[in-house]
């Protein structure tokens, strides 16, 4: 297994309990053929540009073990998720 990062931005209009379960439910997806060793819910934060007019979002950083398997369907499904504006897996090498 290698190690990478994650970074996604959640839509500003979800309230906190959605937040966190959004969170909960990508977790599950790494847990299934990996290990979370660290999530960083960072908050609400005021973005560079706006993304679908949108000018907030709530980042979360999450790091992780697994297998590119793993990785895939992360992305896969992080794609597809309405509640995600953006997101960025890279492989940690340090």
């Amino acid at each position: 297994m290698r190690k990478y990062e994650v970074m996604y931005i959640i839509r500003p209009d979800v309230d906190q309990e959605n937040v966190q379960a959004i969170v909960d439910k990508f977790n599950g997806i790494i847990s299934n053929g990996g290990e979370v060793t660290k999530t960083d819910v960072i908050g609400k934060r005021r973005l560079a540009y706006e993304i679908n007019k949108l000018r907030d979002g709530y980042f979360v950083l999450v790091q992780f073990n697994a297998t590119s398997e793993v990785v895939n369907e992360l992305d896969r499904i992080m794609k597809i998720s309405d509640e995600v504006i953006r997101t960025l897996i890279v492989r940690d090498v340090a």
